[in-house]
């Protein structure tokens, strides 16, 4: 089974590299993109046919090693 983990820093995270993409597209004329969060997106290929199982198992490593649980939150979607 496929589980995708999509980190993103939380909302009161200020990141200086989301500011310098959304200048950048301003300055390529792209007034309307208004802000810009970057994430980082894990693909885990899990040995169980169980979605609850997976969904447990890519919380658990999302937990304890793909993201900081002080400045960042995560999304699991399982198939």
């Amino acid at each position: 089974m496929r589980a995708r983990v999509c980190v993103t820093l939380k909302p009161s995270v200020v990141d200086p590299q989301d500011r310098t993409i959304a200048d950048a597209l301003h300055s390529l004329g792209y007034a309307k993109a208004e802000d810009v969060r970057q994430r980082k997106y894990f693909e885990l290929d899990l040995a169980t046919t169980e979605a609850g199982h997976a969904r447990a198992l890519a919380a658990e490593v999302a937990d304890k090693l793909l993201a900081n649980p002080v400045i960042e939150s995560y999304r699991i979607e399982v198939d």
